[in-house]
């Protein structure tokens, strides 16, 4: 009857640990620490317990083991606060020792068993509360080290749960990751139980809500890992991808260049009658895709991502990330799009700020609007002073790393040993 209460305590506290994604000397670690919280609110005092587990038998005993002192020795003046506190731990005068062993004297080690059937409810109860802490941290911590290196790679998953427009997946043993409404693509309707592929976007992690993977289906590393898989010339390398562009569910534009010129980078993607592409688009809602063959010549660049529409003017604004173009008229709305879409796509493909007009449209224009139009913008002097007075700070750290002084040398001889 003695060691049943104590085997019930250890069974309630390891239910708690049951099936968590977390290792065992981790759970082991957390059960002990459990223990000797409990016993020393149990004891009311705040000295060494030791927790001793066979691990055979599963049987857990738990001590107090301090050494008796006339009176706490002297410590290093070195030793912080928090080291002394430890170190005192293990010491117990004997005037309190006695209260547990009346025979207890100065230089007696005091080992005492202690009755864990004797424990009280509070003290259990915060035992388990410590032990769940620990679990919780150690679950987070490993979730937040597993996942974090795998930032904007694939993952499948089920839907666990809706919580607010955001989907609840089950992306491995008891992890589960959130793929918030914003992340997700307009058109799309999941449900409880429904397969789901997605990037793993964002890892954070925060003391009140532990670790949480963000998931996405929306951003653009979503549709270069549906290539990657789709494509094997890009999963091998011999394709890369130069660039990505997406209006989710409704359009996207992507640049692909071949390290073999052999190899046709666009109809890589395309595939044998559009079948690889279309394995992709129909992932993506029907997502429209524009597969542009990248150039490192900008122009070449820009003409490609609005083609088919015929650029006969292009102009560089001096200083600035904006570029001017003149299209044919009758391909103006084509190389705009519905709402801008088509040009504002191409701006983020190709890392500029694109201003298009119709060749009409320009030809109106007196010589002072078209000065003005390709002179740069207030912001855009900004934008340039920014960027002039970072480039001076880096210029500046450089030099002053490089131009300290050394001792010159001359045939092999240092001019201060010279001097001297």
């Amino acid at each position: 009857m003695k060691n049943e209460p104590k085997i019930n305590l250890v069974e309630a506290l390891k239910s708690l640990v049951q099936d968590k994604n977390v290792e065992d000397s981790i759970v082991t670690s957390a059960l002990k620490d459990a223990l000797i919280s409990a016993a020393r609110k149990y004891l009311q005092i705040n000295k060494k317990i030791d927790v001793d587990i066979d691990t055979e038998t599963d049987e857990i005993r738990v001590f107090l083991r301090v050494e008796v002192v006339d009176d706490y020795p002297d410590y290093d003046a070195e030793m912080t606060a928090e080291e002394v506190e430890v170190m005192d731990e293990s010491y117990m005068l004997v005037q309190e020792a006695q209260e547990f062993n009346e025979d207890a004297q100065p230089g007696d080690l005091l080992e005492m068993e202690v009755p864990v059937s004797a424990f009280g409810r509070q003290a259990i109860q915060t035992a388990k509360q410590f032990l769940i802490q620990r679990i919780r941290t150690a679950e987070r911590d490993k979730i937040y080290e597993t996942y974090r290196s795998r930032i904007g790679t694939m993952i499948n998953g089920e839907v666990v749960r809706i919580e607010n427009k955001n989907l609840i997946v089950s992306i491995g043993r008891q992890t589960e990751a959130v793929l918030p409404a914003k992340e997700q693509i307009a058109k799309e309707r999941f449900h409880q139980g429904s397969s789901v592929k997605a990037v793993i976007a964002d890892v954070t992690d925060s003391t009140k809500g532990g670790a949480q993977v963000i998931l996405s289906r929306a951003n653009g590393d979503f549709l270069k890992e549906l290539f990657r898989q789709e494509v094997p010339e890009i999963y091998e390398g011999t394709v890369e991808m130069k660039g990505v562009s997406r209006d989710p569910g409704f359009r996207a534009k992507i640049a692909v260049y071949s390290r073999d010129e052999r190899i046709d980078p666009v109809g890589s993607c395309v595939g044998m009658k559009g079948a690889r592409v279309q394995a992709i688009v129909r992932e993506l809602a029907n997502e429209r895709i524009d597969i542009v063959h990248w150039n490192p010549d900008l122009e070449t660049y820009v003409r490609r991502s609005l083609a088919p529409a015929n650029i006969v003017k292009f102009v560089e604004v001096s200083g600035t990330r904006r570029i001017v173009l003149v299209v044919a008229d009758e391909d103006l709305a084509q190389a705009i799009g519905r709402n801008g879409q088509n040009v504002r796509l191409a701006s983020q493909l190709v890392g500029r700020d694109l201003d298009v007009f119709g060749e009409k449209e320009w030809s109106e224009k007196d010589e002072e609007t078209k000065e003005k139009i390709l002179t740069p913008r207030a912001n855009e002097y900004r934008q340039m002073n920014q960027a002039n007075d970072r480039k001076l700070q880096l210029d500046e750290l450089f030099t002053k790393d490089n131009t300290e002084e050394q001792p010159i040398e001359e045939d092999g001889v240092s001019m201060e040993d010279s001097e001297a």
